[in-house]
């Protein structure tokens, strides 16, 4: 009677060997935007910053008039060009709210998942700490892309909705036509992208230092706050180059003729030195991190 071994015990001829299949990067980020776009908090956070535009068109339409001067940058121009309403909310977003919305996001990277136990899976799967990490960035920087993108639309939209659209009259005092103000809006939302690309690897790094995500999220707009603050101090002048929101204002020069670059290239590299040293802070806290007892 030939001899028959159960298929498994180790040692017999007839023991398979079942491999874990790796996730590639392309198809972890998929799933990474996928769930990113898919929740509701994501979208809440698109509609309200996409409510600021619509506040300010729809106040200036229903007031009286608006003082030359007084308020935002822009604010007297609207009702002249509807386009301005882009221009004043994407101003006026800098500050607080595109920040605000990028900590929670970038917040949320690592310590949401550890937060709700799914970290440790996949890692297990095996998603690689190096390629979860990537990838939890770049899902940030598209939020961060996304962001400025619909406070640009949306003010475009509602402006051209509510107010007569015409040539636009740039700072250096030349006029553009429509088309071409809708590019420099697109260019002033890319430099807005790369300007919250700092404050995005920073976040990330602070969601790898907790498993609370409210408090990387909290810590992150907290840190945003602290570094425009100390930008206005006098007393800190030889700190403010090396500040993150240092150049986030200067985008008003993509709105000159010929449009000057020297804040853009200004802004991105001060944010890849951001990204590299928090990248690198993150990668080193990731990487020894127990996060599968």
């Amino acid at each position: 009677m030939p001899n028959s071994i159960p298929a498994g015990i180790p040692g017999s001829a007839r023991t398979q060997k079942v491999a874990v299949p790796r996730w590639s990067g392309l198809s972890l980020m998929q799933s990474e935007l996928k769930v990113l776009f898919g929740r509701r908090r994501t979208w809440a956070l698109l509609l309200a910053l996409a409510a600021i535009p619509i506040l300010i068109a729809v106040a200036v339409r229903l007031s009286s008039g608006v003082p030359s001067g007084r308020g935002p940058a822009f604010l007297d121009r609207i009702t002249q060009n509807g386009l301005f309403v882009a221009f004043t909310a994407m101003l006026v977003s800098v500050p607080l709210f595109l920040p605000l919305t990028i900590g929670v996001v970038a917040g949320d990277t690592i310590a949401g998942e550890a937060n709700m136990g799914t970290l440790r899976y996949l890692l297990v799967a095996p998603a690689g700490r190096v390629r979860l990490l990537l990838v939890k960035y770049a899902a940030a920087l598209a939020f961060c892309i996304v962001a400025p993108l619909t406070v640009a639309l949306a003010g475009a939209a509602i402006g051209a909705a509510l107010f007569p659209v015409g040539p636009v009259t740039l700072l250096s005092g030349d006029v553009i036509q429509p088309p071409e103000a809708a590019v420099r809006m697109l260019l002033i939302a890319a430099y807005m992208a790369v300007s919250l690309a700092g404050l995005s690897a920073i976040g990330l790094f602070l969601s790898t230092l907790t498993v609370v995500p409210v408090g990387a999220m909290a810590a992150t707009v907290v840190v945003s706050v602290v570094s425009q603050i100390a930008d206005q101090l006098p007393q800190l002048e030889w700190l403010h180059p090396w500040l993150f929101s240092h150049y986030w204002l200067g985008f008003g020069d993509m709105l000159r003729q010929p449009v000057l670059w020297d804040s853009f290239g200004s802004n991105a590299l001060l944010q890849a030195g951001y990204i590299a040293v928090f990248g690198a802070l993150a990668y080193a806290r990731f990487t020894t991190k127990d996060v599968l007892s």
